[in-house]
């Protein structure tokens, strides 16, 4: 960081955060104005390999010992634990573990070390203090950091540590919606007796429609720091764990007030689609079609590209937001970057329900390459991913999605910039909520690295790789002997806090934080001594950031090889035919080694993997090589 604005943002971080726009604003234009130099973006994002992490559940700096290998396969073969309850640890996975910023820092070097280019980080922004969600996507404070987490300073501290590593640090952000910071009220009720959650009503009714004889008089409740309902008068908000921040956002008019509807229903041409506005559970939908919402926002999420000097944002639930308005948002966003500096700032967005959402998405905000950047590849390529890998769907089906001449998503998978490869991730929103390697029978030697296959295919495809956080440790959850205790704990039950299983705690704390229910005070210094912590594997207590496992050696090579050669990264791709006993060249089946090639200018460059997972495969290797001696790059 340039000495002149290390001073500037040392002074910055030292005021108190914002209570408003107006004073978010004077920092943007002291920024502005002062020419600062920030840390520069990539000249692609495809040169970057991405690792996904939850803040909550990476790392603290706490020092523990070891899960090792051995331990891990003994639990395996472990047919009965009386002493341990597995309810108890399933209860933990839905609670506040205890990770921070500071411990994000504390594992630059695990991360460099395999091969990471760039971390993408979920939502650190202040949540409300009584709401269990650890995950960080029910901001309560657009301008502070969760001090469950950690502080302003933190972030500042953690960006410029990376930095330094030449790592860069994508936040994970917003903008659809808030946390459960108000209730609707229903006339003539007191505050203490608002709800969420009531019947939905269609565009363009809301809860407080003067025009409406069923929802005249409904008013916006805000929340106390308890939860509970406190005043319709925002001006009785005073505290900063009460009602929303910043103060511009205290009015019901920012929101769309709509209620809770479907959120799968809908027309994706509509804009006033039931699924654009309905509350998501109890977080409150924004009117971001309502001036001067979107503006707010801008303004919120610029401030932390001035504070913090972040590289990139990814931004959540962007299939609930209309299509300009998600152009507009992007558009502004990466305008201010380039004012400072950062000419290729990343915005990814999540657009859930299949890859028609994400054409669509792409199809309107790439334009120019000066609106959003790239999709995560969440739908049915994610699922594909995972069945190549086991052997279980030929090679053809994943590489019939990079197709140029689709009039879908297809072509911008192609275009090799335009979509982040994902195997696993914290949600799941297509397929089980498992890890890849949960369901890989125990007693298979290769349970600890066959994710190495589909993670090769993501680094050396057309692409920007995401590994999310334990991948390279080969997560797969309790053994499997152990699973019929979880199947009413929500054991690839969606409806039942299934996703837990995707947000194993690696630094593998001891018992969880004090419960949500405890002051915000006891939660940031106090465990909870009466649940294990939610650890890798069915453990609490030990940590697994171990740099000798098999799935990290293999994948720290791969990453190595990926960023030394620019064709495995840039070049065109081609899936290629093998040649079985007794066989002429064809795409091989399902189990078979799946071959393609990279190519750039003059270089080829083959790769191979197999998926079978006990066996070496029958391709006559001669024939592969004598295969790309005769055919020509220009191919």
């Amino acid at each position: 960081m340039a000495p002149r604005r290390r001073n500037l943002v040392k002074d910055l971080i030292a005021r108190a955060s914002p209570n408003s726009l107006a004073a978010s604003r004077a920092i943007l234009d002291e920024a502005r104005r002062a020419g600062l130099g920030y840390f520069p973006s990539p000249e692609s994002w495809q040169d970057e390999i991405l690792y996904f992490l939850l803040p909550d559940r990476f790392s603290d700096t706490k020092n523990r010992p070891l899960l090792t290998r051995e331990e891990i396969v003994r639990l395996r073969k472990t047919l009965s634990r009386p002493d341990w309850n597995w309810r108890q640890w399933a209860d933990s996975g839905k609670l506040w573990q205890g990770g921070t910023i500071g411990g994000i820092a504390k594992r630059l070097g695990y991360l460099k070390t395999l091969g990471i280019s760039a971390i993408w980080i979920g939502p650190v922004l202040k949540q409300r203090c009584h709401v269990d969600t650890y995950h960080g996507y029910g901001i309560q404070d657009f301008l502070e950091v969760d001090p469950r987490f950690g502080t302003r300073e933190d972030l500042l501290a953690l960006v410029q540590a990376a930095h330094r590593k030449g790592i860069r640090v994508v936040l994970d952000i917003i903008v659809n919606h808030t946390g459960d910071a108000w209730g609707y009220l229903p006339p003539g009720e007191p505050p203490a007796k608002c709800r969420n959650e009531p019947p939905y009503r269609a565009w363009p009714g809301y809860y407080g429609d003067p025009a409406s004889r069923e929802t005249y008089g409904w008013q916006v409740a805000w929340r106390n720091v308890s939860q509970d309902g406190l005043s319709t008068d925002p001006g009785v908000v005073t505290l900063r764990d009460q009602g929303l921040w910043p103060r511009e956002f205290q009015d019901g008019a920012r929101f769309t007030r709509a209620g809770k509807g479907d959120l799968g229903r809908g027309d994706k041409a509509d804009p006033h689609a039931e699924f654009r506005r309905t509350d998501f559970f109890a977080l409150k939908d924004l009117a971001l079609d309502v001036a001067p919402t979107l503006e707010f926002l801008v303004d919120c999420y610029r401030y932390w590209i001035a504070i913090a000097d972040v590289d990139g944002y990814r931004v959540d639930t962007v299939k609930h937001m209309e299509l300009e308005t998600a152009r507009n948002f992007a558009g502004a966003i990466r305008e201010f970057a380039e004012m400072l500096g950062k000419r290729n700032f990343l915005i990814i967005s999540e657009i859930a329900g299949g890859e028609d959402y994400q054409d669509l998405y792409l199809d309107h905000m790439s334009i120019l390459g000066r609106n959003m950047t790239a999709a995560l590849d969440i739908g049915a390529a994610r699922t594909i991913l995972t069945g190549v890998g086991k052997g279980l769907l030929p090679g053809r089906e994943y590489f019939a999605g990079f197709d140029p001449f689709d009039d879908g998503f297809g072509s911008h998978r192609n275009n090799g910039g335009r979509h982040v490869s994902i195997l696993d991730d914290h949600d799941h929103v297509s397929g089980e909520k498992v890890r890849f390697s949960a369901d890989i029978p125990d007693e298979f030697a290769v349970k600890d690295y066959q994710i190495v296959v589909p993670t090769a295919i993501q680094l050396f495809t057309l692409g920007i790789p995401c590994i999310y956080y334990g991948t390279e440790q080969a997560f797969a959850g309790p053994a499997q002997s152990q699973v019929e205790h979880l199947r009413s704990e929500g054991w690839k039950d969606s409806g039942n806090y299934g996703d837990r299983y995707l947000r194993e705690a690696m630094f593998g704390p001891k018992n969880p934080r004090a419960r949500f229910d405890r002051p915000i005070e006891e939660q940031q210094s106090d465990p909870d001594t009466s649940l294990p912590g939610f650890g890798p594997f069915g453990t609490s207590g030990k940590h697994c950031f171990d740099t000798s496992s098999p799935a990290f050696i293999r994948i720290a090579a791969l990453c190595k090889v990926r960023s030394g050669h620019l064709a495995l990264r840039v070049g065109r791709q081609y899936h290629r035919p093998i040649r079985l006993p007794n066989r002429w060249f064809e795409l091989p089946p399902a189990g078979e080694i799946v071959a393609w090639s990279r190519i750039l200018d003059t270089l080829e460059y083959l790769c191979i993997v197999n998926p079978h997972a006990t066996e070496s495969r029958g391709a006559m290797w001669w024939w592969i090589r004598r295969c790309v001696r005769r055919r020509p790059a220009s191919r």
